[in-house]
């Protein structure tokens, strides 16, 4: 099935691609609506290509934020209001009790919720705050998050569900740094703002725990642009700011925006 879109996708993404495309057949063929469960920018973008060559269905994304990063996708025929339709998000806002909760980073809340036995897709972005942390959540599981999560890290927390209208969006923390580069090779970046050696930046590439832009990148030399973002499992990620020129040795200059 649709193997001409196949090849355009990693192997990795042949599942979703899959999925997608009976999504967008049925809402063609059969008048279907369909409600997912929280995208990655990635999987948004397939999504958006398959409707694009599917002129009688529509597309609305939404993830509680205008720079909401994942979201919901609802897919419907073209005659439908899709904007006018519930996209079934709410607020979890947690706060610790105590003064420990600076402590608590965006991966003790995003453990704790998954250690109830949540999937993460249903769980949108989640914004760290100075006093605890907003949760973009699917409505189905909201009500059980409010009555299970009661500790984070080993800090008991209150619970409260809110409309997403009442969501306070983090800033993402960004430190940027100026690096001087032989080559816009991914490995040789990446290398530089881990501050690992070239060896050891090797293994998590070739092993499949690298993205570039959301989507899975396993060769070391890929080039890196202006805007792409880069993400190592387990040593979070950075967007390639800008290309500053080059010097006279002819190695490039480039501003890297590091998220902590």
């Amino acid at each position: 099935m649709h193997s001409n879109i196949q090849h355009h996708f990693h192997p990795d993404e042949r599942e979703f691609v899959e999925r997608a495309a009976e999504w967008v057949h049925n809402a063609a063929r059969y008048h279907e609506q369909k409600l997912t469960d929280f995208l990655d920018p990635r999987q948004a973008y397939i999504l958006s290509t398959l409707i694009a060559r599917e002129p009688d269905v529509q597309l609305r994304l939404e993830g509680g934020s205008p720079h909401a990063e994942r979201k919901r996708a609802l897919i419907g025929p073209d005659y439908l209001d899709l904007e006018s339709e519930d996209m079934q998000l709410e607020v979890l806002s947690v706060t610790p009790e105590g003064q420990k909760f600076t402590e608590l980073e965006h991966g003790d809340y995003m453990g704790s919720i998954l250690g109830l036995g949540i999937k993460r897709g249903k769980v949108g972005d989640i914004h760290v705050l100075e006093d605890g942390c907003h949760t973009v959540v699917a409505s189905e599981i909201a009500s059980y998050l409010h009555l299970h999560l009661t500790q984070v890290h080993r800090l008991h927390v209150m619970t409260e569900l809110l409309p997403t209208a009442a969501l306070r969006a983090a800033v993402p923390d960004i430190q940027t740094m100026e690096l001087t580069v032989a080559s816009m090779r991914l490995d040789g970046i990446a290398s530089d703002v881990y501050r690992l050696s070239r060896s050891k930046i090797l293994v998590p590439i070739k092993a499949g725990r690298c993205r570039v832009n959301w989507k899975p990148e396993e060769d070391p030399s890929h080039p890196l642009k202006e805007g792409d973002m880069v993400s190592v499992q387990g040593m979070g990620r950075f967007k390639v700011l800008e290309l500053d020129g080059v010097t006279k040795k002819g190695r490039y200059r480039v501003k890297i925006g590091k998220f902590v």
